[in-house]
């Protein structure tokens, strides 16, 4: 191999093995936050329920589209909600295009009778999509709080009850809770989706809330004070992830938000890899696009503080690790024939340590999320590191996938809002075959994932050929990780 080119593999190398470094460090940083705040007891002004006088008027905003499998069981959820029913208005903001519509219609009639106040909010466009459909909801809701949930979501009867309370400081903007899964065990898909997940909802969200730096509002599960969103803009559907965008508005202009580890809003996982493709897209896609949006305005605010404007950024950018991860992977064999054909080059393989320090920092952070929601007995650790490598060698095979989304929101390409197909799943006997709304198309990107799976079995086999094991990890986990993706994205067709 030619050494200018080698010098440019090594420091495209190098610099993302950095990168990804630094987002390791500041993931250590809200452990750190986290496990300060668990030691932590806060007394925040609350509402007094009890209190006619204080009781305030809310509206539940519930926007679907082609969810025939799931409206029922939301609707009966939603309708089980305790609350007085003079202050809950309930706003289906029904968009879609199916046969579906006059079952939701059928419904929420029954409802109505039944003496709740909802209503069934038809649109002639989806223009805005979802932030569309919220945004002409809130020009005629009633409340003075605003609860979304996505049609797959099933709070508690006492989730108001829980929630807006905490609406009584008047700089609260929104109250967000942590998703629960209620689909969790179905299979190693939702498995890896739910540990993934918890991590976000249990380090992530209070590690920057605890200090008072930007979370968002996921989308979902949680509740905005009306004048919040107008204050901010109002929801713009200019990018995927309008929930990102609007969040990022709101506490620029000093609005609060109040993050609730303890109250849970469990919720149906994608089952289906096409689906989790779909969901994957939409938010890394959409986080690279709110990168492009909003990390100037960060940036050169004068109200927030270093380390707030840092953890922003770095939220911004989470999307962007796949980009680099993928970037690490792809050059990993180039490098080891580079280390086999240079000797006076073997220092440069010190940084490598970079990616391993990554990984411990990585398996350290999510096994306190893991235990503070499974438990932290003998047998929770072992489940622990098998979950944890499954699915690191996972989110590698996404890498591609994801890698593709980030680059397209950074260039600002737009694409149309694709919704995650529900399934009405939620034990080992339910099924997703036969879903109408599944999508049977083959994802172009699934080629150059087999090709890929074929690319990290050669780098195994580069590693036993030239006797040099140090990536053979690496590259197995590689190709694990991009067999699962690519099998299984032949075999959910079906």
């Amino acid at each position: 191999m030619n050494l200018a080119i080698s010098y440019v593999i090594i420091a495209i190398y190098c610099f993302s093995l950095v990168l990804i470094f630094f987002y390791s460090l500041a993931q250590l940083n809200l452990l750190i936050n986290y496990l300060g705040n668990k030691r932590k007891t806060e007394e925040a002004p609350k509402f007094n329920l009890l209190d006619p006088k204080e009781i305030p008027l809310v509206t539940i905003q519930l926007p679907i589209f082609n969810e025939e499998y799931v409206v029922k069981r939301l609707l009966d959820n939603i309708s089980k909600i305790e609350y007085p029913t003079n202050k809950l208005e309930i706003q289906v903001l029904d968009d879609s295009t199916d046969e579906s519509v006059v079952e939701t219609e059928r419904l929420i009639k029954e409802l109505q009778e039944e003496g709740l106040d909802i209503q069934h909010i038809r649109r002639t466009n989806r223009q805005g999509f979802k932030a569309g459909a919220l945004k002409e909801g809130l020009a005629i809701a009633k409340g003075e709080f605003i609860a979304i949930f996505d049609a797959d979501f099933l709070p508690d009867s006492d989730w108001l009850k829980k929630t807006v309370i905490y609406f009584k400081d008047p700089e609260i903007g929104v109250v967000q809770t942590r998703w629960g899964h209620i689909n969790r065990d179905y299979s190693i898909l939702t498995k890896i989706q739910a540990f993934a997940l918890d991590t976000h909802f249990t380090l992530e969200q209070v590690g920057r809330n605890s200090k008072g730096h930007f979370i968002n509002f996921n989308g979902t599960a949680g509740i905005w004070r009306k004048q919040c969103i107008l204050d901010a803009g109002n929801w713009e559907g200019d990018t995927l992830t309008e929930d990102l965008d609007l969040s990022y508005r709101a506490q620029l202009k000093n609005w609060k938000f109040k993050y609730l580890e303890d109250v849970e809003t469990p919720a149906e996982l994608p089952v289906v890899i096409s689906a989790a493709r779909s969901q994957q897209f939409r938010w890394n896609k959409g986080g690279a696009e709110n990168f492009r949006k909003t990390a100037t305005r960060v940036l050169s605010s004068d109200t927030i503080g270093f380390k707030t404007k840092l953890h922003g950024i770095m939220h911004l950018l989470n999307s962007s690790m796949f980009l680099f991860v993928f970037v690490v992977a792809l050059l990993s064999i180039p490098m080891l024939y580079i280390k086999n054909s240079f000797g006076h080059l073997g220092w440069v393989f010190q940084m490598t340590s970079f990616f391993i320090a990554s990984t411990i920092i990585l398996f350290v952070c999510y096994w306190f999320t893991h235990k503070s929601i499974q438990g932290s007995s003998l047998d929770s650790f072992v489940d622990f590191i098998k979950l944890f490598f499954t699915f690191f060698s996972i989110a590698l095979g996404f890498s591609l996938h994801n890698t593709v989304a980030v680059i397209q929101g950074h260039m600002g390409r737009k694409s149309e809002f694709v919704r995650t197909p529900k399934f009405n799943i939620s034990n080992l006997k339910d099924t997703w075959k036969g879903n109408k709304y599944l999508n049977t198309k083959l994802s172009p990107n699934m080629i150059l994932e087999g090709a890929l799976m074929v690319y990290f079995l050669f780098g195994m086999y580069s590693g036993i050929k030239l006797n040099d094991f140090g990536m053979f990890p690496f590259h197995f986990m590689l190709f694990a990780g991009f067999a699962f993706v690519f099998f299984n994205s032949l075999t959910s067709k079906a």
